[in-house]
């Protein structure tokens, strides 16, 4: 199958294998800073929160390999080729890091003792999150993991992008700030406090490129005012 601008064609393949090492690599590595750091295979709220982020994913990736492989590659690229985007990528690395450790030892430790009412909550707010990231991907066929404009490249501007300018941050900012208490942890979400202020770091930079060299950018921003949250910023 060849991109819709013509350049080589995907291998779907070599796609697909890309795309399940990266899958069970995710995968171990989020069990691994869970549950070690919680100390205990016993830790339900972990098992909870990657069932409730890796069997959509799941279905998301199965989605994308068979409607949109070219989107599922755009979204394979992990290389940025910003300053500031490499910079935005090592601050959130140590970020994650952190509010993934967090819960495991408030666990381990007994910091919190998060309701199971809240828990619930939060997890459909995970769940509404990477429902959100799912609309964004079907409406925006350029959503590209790194920053980068794109050959023959189109300005979105209508469903969630009539509403702010970067949905997908906003759906990210939705899931990732749940996390913690799906974790049953407090103490969790006070390093993730911080994940909308690195966010609208890697934003302004983004847009910078944006209005430089995606045509009709500049009108677009007159028009939808809000970059991330609606009626604030």
């Amino acid at each position: 199958m060849e991109h819709a601008n013509g350049s080589k064609p995907i291998h779907r393949g070599r796609l697909l294998r890309v795309v399940l090492v990266r899958y069970v690599a995710a995968a171990l590595v989020l069990a691994g800073v869970l549950f070690v750091s919680a100390g205990s295979l016993s830790y339900w709220n972990a098992w909870l929160y990657m069932s409730s982020l890796l069997i959509p994913m799941l279905f998301a990736l199965t989605y994308l390999i068979a409607r949109d492989p070219e989107l599922l590659e755009k979204r394979m690229r992990i290389r940025e080729k910003e300053a500031k985007q490499k910079s935005y990528v090592k601050l959130s690395l140590v970020l994650f890091v952190v509010s993934f450790c967090i819960p495991g030892l408030d666990y381990r430790f007994g910091w919190s003792s998060v309701p199971v009412w809240l828990v619930a909550l939060a997890t459909v707010l995970v769940l509404t999150g990477y429902a959100m990231f799912m609309v964004v991907m079907a409406q925006n066929t350029y959503a590209s993991r790194i920053i980068e404009l794109q050959e023959n490249q189109k300005l979105i501007d209508t469903g969630l992008y009539s509403l702010v300018r970067h949905p997908m941050y906003l759906a990210a900012s939705i899931l990732y700030m749940a996390s913690p208490l799906v974790l049953g942890s407090y103490y969790g979400t006070i390093p993730m406090l911080f994940l909308p202020f690195l966010l609208a770091y890697r934003i302004r930079n983004e847009e910078e490129i944006l209005k430089t060299g995606l045509k009709g950018y500049d009108d677009y921003i007159h028009r939808v005012k809000y970059r991330l949250i609606p009626y604030f910023w």
